[in-house]
């Protein structure tokens, strides 16, 4: 029984685990005032008949603080880039000279500074919300177990414990990278 337990600790730390990364990967697409090629990653090209992810098209790099690069290996595919980086939602304005792209990266106003700090939050809470359905989940696998007599209440009362722990740790961590990222939006 200690090793199912044990199994179900990891799954659920796992699952926690999904939900940062996830989180980190929506904060890389959200602009702040200086240049960093995670901020075009989740731009998808359409390319040979199919939308593709930017960085299987070309090589993003950033020359200077306010300047992003796109190598593109492909001739033909540079005005397909030109378009999906203008179209993807971020204000972008890039340029193209030859094979290769550039993307300015303008300064940020006040008013979206504040509608990025509040996509932030918005996207900490989806953050907060899927540890805590991780939670609920571990908590009915221990119910379940007590209630078919394979764990002890004690054991069942130690090990929601435990969950409860894992998850305010994982809340922890979430609002420690929204505050960075916070920080790193408002500064000036």
């Amino acid at each position: 029984m200690a090793t199912e337990l044990s199994g179900l600790k990891q799954d659920l730390t796992r699952r926690m685990d999904g939900a940062l990364d996830t989180l980190k990967r929506e904060f890389a697409g959200l602009r702040t005032g200086r240049a960093n090629p995670a901020l075009l990653e989740p731009v998808r090209v359409t390319a040979y008949g199919s939308e593709m992810p930017l960085p299987q098209v070309g090589t993003i790099a950033v020359p200077e603080s306010r300047m992003i690069t796109v190598q593109v290996w492909d001739r033909s595919l540079v005005h397909a880039v030109v378009i999906a980086i203008r179209d993807c939602g971020l204000g972008l304005n890039p340029s193209a000279d030859g094979q290769l792209v550039r993307v300015p990266i303008p300064q940020l106003t006040g008013e979206r500074r504040i509608e990025l700090a509040k996509a932030a939050h918005r996207y900490a809470e989806g953050a907060r919300v899927a540890v805590r359905g991780v939670r609920r989940d571990g908590m009915e696998t221990i119910r379940a177990l007590e209630k078919k007599s394979a764990i002890s209440q004690d054991d069942e009362k130690r090990w929601a414990e435990e969950i409860q722990k894992l998850t305010d740790s994982y809340i922890r961590r979430i609002d420690e990278v929204l505050d960075e990222k916070d920080r790193e939006i408002k500064q000036v």
